[in-house]
């Protein structure tokens, strides 16, 4: 590795995350979570969220391994019961209109030996503490991004045939290379490329379609869509109308489905990293906007506990379209990482929707939200369903069907 260069490109990164991804301004407070082996990057995002008059940047440090010997270990009132100055803390976020950055680092697999009962434990446990959070997010009541940064388990992960050292080097060119900090102005191509999907998502907002149908091996689905829903891109806005990009790297644009209305059958196409395993091979039957029927060819029983998280957990909370050229899936790279593998290929979300994907949605309360039709849930996990064979068509409300994708792209 080029020392000189990643040193440049991680200043680069930094720069990005706090200028881009939460867009700070004089006076916030931005929130920072991040695993210990990242302390570079954290120092640096620390620094540039002052440079640009942050008031206070506060670290929470995670350790993949204490968290392992935690979820192993510890009495089962302490994993299924959220501690309350979590929730209490979370909350003084909130009331801040602290932004969060998101830095994701972690082996994809570490919990694969942790019995699945007790991490699902603790999934529901912190779903249902962390609800209020979830839904300041899910409502971009405040700014938030999600990005990553490469931790040595999960490059050899990725890379298995290369050392150590190599599979870090290689992992952090494809996080620069997808997060465009390897151009020569990444502010400006990310503003470009935000310009480029936000037209996307026009075009299908002035659809509006009632439904989609998906077509592909394995697939076959018709999933109903909200009247009045909005089609997103990569930018999105705060309550105090400052603008965001949620995920870096993405390629997607985004709605959220009706979700009463979704039947048929469908496959995965990429595994899926959840709760520190990794599923692959899965294959949902919807009936009437609910799971009827699953498989897992791997990971039965972890899918089987995300399944049944709460009712939501069964439907479906986001559909997203990524055309099968997109750099990432071009790159041929599984990267074991959804942030990563879920902008190569189109795909749904278990779970939660978003009150933003709806025409005043952010106004609304859950029990408005749920008679338009948007699904409530403690979880968002999203699936990779996406490949070079896939056809999408929009029907609308009189019947007429309009080509979306085809052969994995634009049509």
């Amino acid at each position: 590795m080029d020392l000189v260069k990643f040193k440049e490109n991680l200043d680069k990164y930094a720069q990005l995350i706090v200028e881009v991804g939460v867009n700070v301004q004089q006076s916030h407070t931005v929130v920072l979570q991040i695993n210990v082996d990242q302390a570079p990057l954290a120092r640096l995002i620390t620094q540039k969220a002052y440079e640009l008059k942050a008031a206070e940047v506060i670290v929470e440090w995670s350790d993949e391994k204490i968290q392992k010997e935690f979820l192993a270990h510890a009495t089962m009132d302490r994993i299924s019961n959220f501690p309350q100055y979590k929730i209490d803390q979370t909350q003084e976020w909130i009331e801040k209109g602290a932004s969060r950055i998101s830095v994701i680092s972690s082996d994809p697999g570490s919990l694969a030996d942790v019995d699945n009962k007790r991490v699902a434990a603790y999934q529901k446990a912190s779903g249902k503490g962390l609800a209020h959070l979830r839904k300041a997010t899910q409502s971009n009541q405040v700014s938030w991004t999600v990005v990553a940064a490469a931790g040595e388990n999960w490059a050899q992960k990725v890379f298995p045939k290369l050392s150590k050292e190599e599979a870090v080097a290689a992992l952090w060119q494809e996080i620069f290379k997808t997060t465009r900090v390897d151009q020569k102005d990444p502010v400006a191509a990310w503003k470009k490329h935000d310009e480029t999907l936000e037209e996307k998502a026009d075009k299908l907002n002035e659809q509006q379609f009632d439904a989609l149908h998906y077509k592909a091996e394995g697939t076959d689905l018709t999933i109903g869509l909200p009247e009045n829903h909005l089609w997103e891109g990569a930018g999105s806005f705060n309550s105090r109308g400052e603008k965001f990009i949620a995920n870096m790297p993405t390629e997607e644009v985004f709605t959220a489905p009706d979700s009463r209305r979704i039947d048929g059958v469908v496959s995965s196409t990429k595994p899926l990293s959840y709760a520190g395993t990794i599923i692959s091979g899965m294959k949902f039957t919807f009936k009437n906007g609910e799971v009827v029927d699953f498989s897992a060819e791997k990971g039965q029983d972890v899918l089987k506990d995300l399944l049944a998280t709460d009712k939501g957990a069964k439907s479906l909370g986001e559909v997203a379209l990524v055309p099968d050229p997109s750099p990432i899936s071009q790159s041929g790279i599984i990267f074991y990482n959804t942030l990563f593998d879920e902008n190569a290929s189109n795909h749904l979300a278990l779970g939660s929707a978003y009150a933003f994907n709806l025409q005043n949605g952010t106004k609304m309360s859950e029990q408005e939200l749920k008679e338009h039709g948007l699904n409530l849930s403690q979880t968002h996990v999203d699936f990779m369903i996406g490949s070079n064979q896939m056809s999408i068509d929009g029907i609308k409300k009189d019947g007429t069907v309009v080509p979306i994708f085809r052969h994995g792209d634009w049509a």
